[in-house]
């Protein structure tokens, strides 16, 4: 954190009366701006490569540009275009002095796709955390997943008869006949795999969610699910996109092994979806402790010892991650289409909510 001390200081020094000779004065919400390119540095993170023929437009300036969509809740890659021509101020922090210099909206959506194919946000994403949070040991970490709702048809899904397995005969086998091993189940193969492994293994189309929300009711949804890692301070710590069909314990696993490469923790708080021994085992495994409330499957509910009961409520960080993503950084203004852009969108506004909480922790 003396990092980002530091780095608030020179910004409030040095950066803030420069701009201010230059665009006039700054609104708070546009200081705050500034302070978060700043933290997040993204123009560090896109590669430098030579190019044949035309120049395309500045990468850097194009994204900051979506890293303003994110701050400032833009719905739209065309009101972003819009704000940008007429709002002098983030046209200037973005890296573009006149209107006539902002690209195309085409020009956008290509870099756009490029960004979200390369990885940008969560290279830019993963960085951030091993470099203002990999030294400072994390107590809780929040594991939850939230809805996503796209604009996209659902993939259709195979036939059970396509799925079916071959049937064998009951009962014992006879002398002599080998049979093959059950199939491991994903869990049981996660345990085994490499992050990368486990993350191509996830499905990642759009198709149709279904959960049971706060008040008791199913309800559904066409697009996909956003599963992230929180820390106490609310601090997004990882973050893994998949098909909305796609239960929240098949995702536990995987979102472990990413926060563990990138921070230290002690304990993992995960609800009753997450209730599964195997998943309890692989925290154990990685030195945590699970403190999972238990899903009521048959009889009895299993009530929390009181000091766990205690721990978990610190949980209510990730349901707070998850409102202001969707309330204030893009989480329900989903336009573009296909896992990739989904996925950089919504790293995107992951993004901007680090950055605030990091500064959040030192002013």
């Amino acid at each position: 954190m003396e990092r980002i001390s530091h780095l608030l200081t020179v910004v409030q020094r040095s950066l803030f009366p420069a701009l201010r000779e230059e665009v006039g004065d700054l609104s708070c919400k546009d200081q705050q701006f500034v302070r978060a390119l700043e933290v997040l540095g993204v123009e560090r993170h896109i590669p430098r490569r030579g190019w044949l023929g035309r120049r395309p437009e500045d990468r850097k300036a194009l994204a900051r540009a979506f890293v303003a969509k994110a701050f400032y809740n833009i719905a739209t890659t065309g009101a972003l275009l819009e704000r940008l021509r007429v709002d002098k101020v983030v046209r200037r922090i973005c890296g573009w002095e006149r209107k006539n210099q902002v690209p195309s909206e085409s020009t956008f959506s290509r870099a756009f796709e490029e960004f979200a194919r390369s990885g940008l946000a969560d290279r830019v994403h993963e960085w951030c955390v091993k470099e203002y949070v990999g030294d400072d040991v994390v107590w809780h970490v929040s594991r939850d997943s939230t809805a996503i709702e796209a604009r996209e048809r659902p993939v259709a899904k195979r036939s059970k008869a396509a799925v079916a397995k071959p049937k064998r005969k009951r009962g014992r086998p006879r002398k002599g006949e080998v049979r093959p091993a059950p199939e491991k189940s994903r869990l049981e193969k996660q345990r085994d795999w490499s992050l990368a492994e486990c993350l191509a293994d996830l499905p990642r189309a759009c198709d149709i969610g279904t959960k049971r929300n706060s008040k008791g009711h199913t309800v559904s949804w066409v697009g996909f699910k956003f599963h992230v890692d929180v820390s106490d301070g609310g601090i997004p710590l990882s973050g893994i996109t998949t098909s909305a069909s796609v239960h929240d314990s098949q995702v536990a696993i995987p979102l472990m092994k990413m926060t563990s490469d990138r921070v230290e923790s002690f304990y993992d708080l995960m609800d009753p979806a997450y209730d599964a021994e195997l998943v309890r085992r692989s925290s154990i495994d990685m030195d945590h402790v699970p403190i999972i409330e238990a899903n009521r499957r048959r009889g009895e509910k299993a009530e929390m010892e009181p000091d766990r009961a205690r721990r978990y409520k610190n949980r209510t960080a990730v349901e707070r991650f998850n409102s202001e993503l969707k309330d204030n950084h893009g989480g329900t203004t989903v336009r573009v289409r296909g896992h990739n852009k989904v996925h950089a969108h919504l790293m995107f506004g992951l993004l901007v909510i680090f950055a605030e909480d990091v500064i959040g922790l030192v002013t």
